[in-house]
């Protein structure tokens, strides 16, 4: 029910080299014995990612995040010092206190500065951009600080523990992961019924979308009710583009009637978000036997790449599937 799904823009390069000063001032001096200038040896730790095994500290103080790393680590309860461009669309729907912890951070823009990087003097940059991207910029940034890499096709659940682990928010994860565990199991034992018998399709609809066109969404938060709770939505053939890249004309709607239930995006407050508006506002909509018998919800979906925002998404979810009612 994201208006894309979470895996946003690249991150641009606005300085191509470093000088040497700067980079040993972001360094620290720091060799690779681990010890300090005071003598004493440095706590590390090795982790796995995407750029191969990388050395870094035991517990990260000053930990920078470029693309998608930003909002995962902030709902895990990290304290980045510098974070990539993230859209008003995307905070706006952040926790307060997210919010305020992404605004402290220095804003490093939609193109990375990398000599404004260098300035924070980081111990740890975390990234997942294009590889094609972080290949212009991986030297760079490992002069700066140990960067960890992981490329787009990285699954959120695998992110998500894997910046935990770099970025030592191990223990909030933990707890996210059983509230995430548990609330899913008690949906699925409550809507049992549900996802045996219902036909469900999600919705969608894009702030780029040609006007008077819709999706049929099988990408985002719709997946998380598909593949963690078990509901039955449409999803595209193994090998093919996803449903939610073909743009279908509002004379379609007439077709959902095929369905039992149909979900779309609704804002926090369970109104249709202002992107998708414009599809329950015609007649053809209106007109479906699946809206007027109560059985279009809408959902709210802040995220879906890290388990704060997915657990909002389910309850939100839970909260629509109770309203459904009861078969005769």
């Amino acid at each position: 029910m994201t208006t894309r799904p979470q895996r946003r823009r690249g991150a641009a390069l606005t300085a191509a080299t470093l000088s040497a000063a700067l980079v040993l001032t972001a360094c620290g001096g720091a060799d690779d014995s681990g010890d300090n200038a005071g003598g004493k040896t440095e706590k590390t730790r090795t982790v796995d990612a995407g750029n191969g095994a990388v050395k870094i500290p035991a517990a990260p103080q000053r930990v920078v995040t470029i693309g998608n790393t930003d909002l995962p680590f902030i709902d895990m309860g990290g304290k980045p010092v510098g974070v990539t461009g993230v859209a008003e669309s995307e905070l706006s729907l952040l926790p307060e206190g997210q919010r305020a912890t992404f605004e402290k951070a220095t804003n490093l823009g939609e193109e990375v500065d990398l000599e404004k990087i260098a300035g924070l003097k980081p111990d740890l940059i975390l990234v997942q951009i294009p590889d094609a991207e972080f290949k212009k910029i991986e030297k760079q940034l490992g002069a700066i600080a140990p960067t960890v890499f992981w490329g787009l096709d990285t699954e959120w659940k695998e992110l998500a523990d894997a910046i935990a682990e770099a970025g030592n928010v191990k223990d909030t994860l933990g707890r996210q992961k059983a509230d995430f565990e548990g609330r899913v199991a008690k949906m699925k034992q409550t809507y049992s019924d549900v996802i045996k018998n219902t036909k469900f399709v999600n919705l969608d609809r894009y702030a780029s979308s040609d006007p008077g066109t819709f999706v049929i969404g099988d990408i985002g938060c719709v997946e998380i009710a598909q593949d963690d709770v078990g509901l039955n939505f449409p999803k595209a053939a193994a090998g093919a583009d996803p449903l939610a890249y073909a743009n279908l004309p509002f004379e379609k709607l007439a077709e959902l009637s095929k369905y039992d239930v149909i979900t779309y995006p609704a804002d926090a407050k369970g109104q249709p978000t202002e992107v998708f508006a414009p599809v329950v506002k015609t007649n053809t909509w209106k007109a479906l036997p699946n809206v007027k018998s109560d059985h279009a919800l809408g959902v709210f979906c802040p995220g879906n790449n890290s388990y704060g925002a997915v657990l909002r998404y389910l309850e939100s979810l839970d909260t629509a599937l109770a309203t459904l009612p009861a078969k005769k």
